[in-house]
């Protein structure tokens, strides 16, 4: 344990090593008290000769993270007087890092909060930094989608992955897989786009010898290569209509016959879906079934399209240009990063991906500006012009359209507008009162 403040806190930071994370000691006016070994080991000493305050020590920041844009747990937890929890990005030795911060407040014997330990978990699912195998970004849209993954991934719960095609729904199924207790197992994929009924049905289950013509040998299906790991259906709602009566047996009972058998098959997995369709549309035209979907979709998780995360969009592409080409060393210019964050990629990562392999090909050296990327938009597919009679709103009256027309939509329930929207409470309460100023 490191003791950074007065030895009357010595009893109360003794507690830090029964911690199996990283964790602080913080009193009410964000001074670091103490620190455990796990801390020391993780993100390194705080100075002793003054008095740190954590969003300095953390972020960077001059003051507290509600005031710098972010959501701060210690401010939560003096207002809710219980545990809170939130995803931040620290700045470690080793660059920015994803971690899950749990406070926890202490009150004194007069009952007043005194002090609270921040524990702090780190990340592993996605990179705040370069990754040519994870996630990767810094945005308020990625860090929610992170926090998000990193709630679920610890149970069995069932997941349904929503978003534009491109978003990296699959990329998502990993990181849920591997940041599970199922992660020594198999994550098996399953396209489900373009499979007939039959070749589902073959593909998922497996068939015996003389199922069916050309069926000369037992075959297993995919769903023995996902026992005890994870089965991931991608294109969920490209399932063809009487393969799903078959497949929502397999999820309510855990067991399956494989074509042209008898004997019954019991299996253990954790299933994840992904679409790109709106279900609830297909559910009411009757091309799913409704006792289907709210099977699958036990836990909704949308992947926000690029155009919501601009300010990742430079960090993907550094990650994509290395994995593209891991001994070329491309390095991407300030104004080329800077072209690519105002594009509208309707294909999201995948265009993007396309429009930098193109940029491998046109360029004649190592570095990657605006005008070879110029070049490689221009050859992409032509974009939709704004109509020249077109009024851009400010974005005061933007904002206030669309809180009204949510809070319509929940019928009032401001806690639910605000689910939706993606902030806190106190956030959405706030933006109110600034529209109606």
């Amino acid at each position: 344990m490191q003791l950074i403040a007065k030895d009357s806190d010595r009893n109360v930071a003794l507690m830090l090593d029964g911690f199996d994370y990283p964790a602080i000691l913080v009193s009410a006016d964000y001074e670091i008290l103490a620190t455990n070994e796990l801390y020391t080991e993780t993100f390194g000493e705080i100075p002793r000769d003054r008095g740190s305050r954590c969003y300095e020590v953390s972020h960077g920041y001059r003051v507290p993270c509600d005031q710098a844009g972010e959501s701060c747990p210690l401010l939560a937890c003096k207002s809710s007087g219980s545990k809170e929890r939130v995803l931040h990005i620290h700045s470690t030795p080793r660059g920015k890092e994803h971690v899950d911060v749990e406070m926890l407040p202490i009150r004194g014997e007069d009952g007043e909060l005194k002090y609270f330990v921040e524990i702090l978990k780190p990340v592993t699912i996605a990179s705040a930094e370069f990754s040519t195998q994870q996630m990767v970004g810094r945005s308020p849209a990625f860090n929610r989608l992170v926090e998000m993954i990193n709630l679920v991934s610890s149970r069995d719960t069932s997941v349904l992955l929503m978003g534009e095609s491109g978003t990296g729904k699959e990329l998502a199924a990993k990181a849920i897989h591997d940041a599970s207790p199922r992660h020594k197992h198999t994550m098996v994929t399953v396209e489900c786009a373009g499979l007939t009924e039959t070749l589902f049905e073959s593909e998922l289950f497996g068939h015996v010898k003389g199922a069916f013509t050309g069926a000369v040998s037992n075959k297993p299906g995919l769903l023995e290569n996902a026992e005890g790991g994870t089965l991931f259906l991608d294109e969920i709602g490209d399932v063809p209509l009487g393969m799903q009566v078959k497949l929502l047996r397999l999820i309510e009972t855990g067991s399956y016959r494989a074509v042209g058998s008898t004997q019954l098959k019991r299996a253990q997995f954790r299933l994840i879906c992904a679409t790109h369709k709106n279900l609830m549309e297909q559910v009411a035209s009757g091309a799913f079934r409704e006792d289907l979907y709210y099977r699958i979709n036990a836990f909704p998780i949308v992947l926000p399209p690029l155009r919501e995360r601009r300010e990742d969009v430079g960090l993907i592409a550094k990650s994509i240009l290395r994995k593209l080409s891991p001994d070329e060393n491309y390095r991407l210019t300030d104004s080329g990063i800077k072209m690519l964050s105002a594009c509208h990629f309707a294909g999201n990562v995948r265009e993007l991906r396309n429009v930098l392999e193109r940029a491998t090909i046109f360029a004649h050296s190592n570095i990657i500006d605006f005008k070879i990327l110029e070049r490689c938009l221009l050859d992409a597919a032509p974009r939709k012009k704004i109509p020249e009679t077109f009024v851009w709103e400010d974005l005061k009256t933007r904002e206030a359209r669309y809180l009204n027309d949510l809070l319509s939509h929940c019928e009032g329930d401001k806690a639910q507008a605000a689910k939706i929207a993606g902030i806190s409470l106190r956030s959405f309460y706030r933006k109110l009162g600034l529209i109606q100023q």
